[in-house]
């Protein structure tokens, strides 16, 4: 290329600026039009929705739950076990009960006693409130560990419980989280063991029991893998729990984001999953009840 002489460079910043000034405003994130209205119910109520309730705070959680029932959703999750109850009042119910942390999992035999133990009070809950799953991570990487090690203590772990799980009738669901992303704490987890899809299917497979499932997170899937849908088909029968959030940022499930949320989720009545749908992205709206309006009528297909 040619090097532009002073003049020519000026005359270029100029109708740059001055292109630039022409263009359109950025697009909000959503028009007023486009935004679902406090009265909004589900209109088709094919895909069983609920919320991961950490990611409203710090928004009262009573409140949330009030706003999910107008909207006719009938679970919840990732919120304190004392607000159980009032689901029941209503008429609803706790999705997936929490456990042990992502962190301190299982594929260090250091953290299995807290594991059994967490993941025992979970499905004591589960079966008390009607929950359909408890939740699982592998934990992080161990320095010193082989690969092959970590899997055979996740397994002999999760092995020793899921008998319980099954008495119950309750799923434990191991989540597959990415590792790519260290901008922000709860948007990915460098260092997580049970980052490669294969690698979580190939150990639910391993326990070898109809209620050790896996919590398909679109979001995390989207970043380590991508081709979500043709995921969600290889993988049918061992997913037991759907999590969703825009990619990248984890926010809304708007146009600013990369996934298309409608041909998801038809992709997954076409599967016949009869699980819950999570949404758990973090809303960067002012009006985070109208971020979690718009997401479920993104997702009510």
């Amino acid at each position: 290329m040619t090097p532009l002489s002073r003049r020519e460079f000026a005359q270029l910043a100029t109708a740059t600026a001055t292109a630039t000034a022409a263009l359109p405003p950025p697009a909000t994130p959503m028009t007023t039009e486009s935004i679902p209205p406090p009265d909004y119910r589900i209109a088709h109520g094919r895909i069983r929705h609920s919320v991961m309730g950490w990611c409203f705070n710090p928004l009262p959680t009573p409140q949330l739950i009030d706003a999910c029932h107008r909207m006719g959703m009938t679970a919840m999750e990732g919120i304190d076990a004392s607000h159980y109850p009032r689901l029941l009042e209503l008429g609803m119910k706790p999705s997936l009960v929490g456990s042990h942390g992502f962190k301190d999992g299982p594929a260090n035999r250091a953290n299995h006693a807290s594991c059994l133990a967490k993941l025992r009070t979970g499905l004591e809950l589960a079966a008390k409130f009607g929950a359909a799953g408890v939740i699982t991570f592998t934990g992080m990487r161990e320095a010193g560990l082989s690969d092959a090690a970590m899997e055979d203590n996740c397994v002999a772990c999760w092995k020793e419980l899921v008998s319980e799980a099954e008495k119950k009738g309750v799923n434990l669901c191991l989540e597959h989280l990415n590792s790519r992303d260290a901008s922000h704490p709860m948007k990915g987890h460098p260092g997580y063991f049970g980052d490669d899809l294969a690698r979580c299917v190939r150990l639910i497979e391993r326990v070898g029991s109809p209620r050790f499932k896996l919590l398909f997170d679109i979001y995390h899937v989207q970043i380590m893998h991508g081709d979500v849908i043709r995921h969600l088909r290889s993988h049918r029968d061992v997913i037991g729990h759907l999590h969703t959030a825009g990619v990248p940022g984890r926010g809304e499930l708007d146009a600013h984001q990369e996934l298309n949320y409608p041909a998801i989720m038809r992709a997954v009545l076409e599967l016949g999953y009869p699980g819950y749908v999570a949404h758990e992205f973090i809303p960067t709206w002012t009006d985070s009840l109208a971020a979690l309006r718009h997401g479920v009528r993104v997702c009510d297909v």
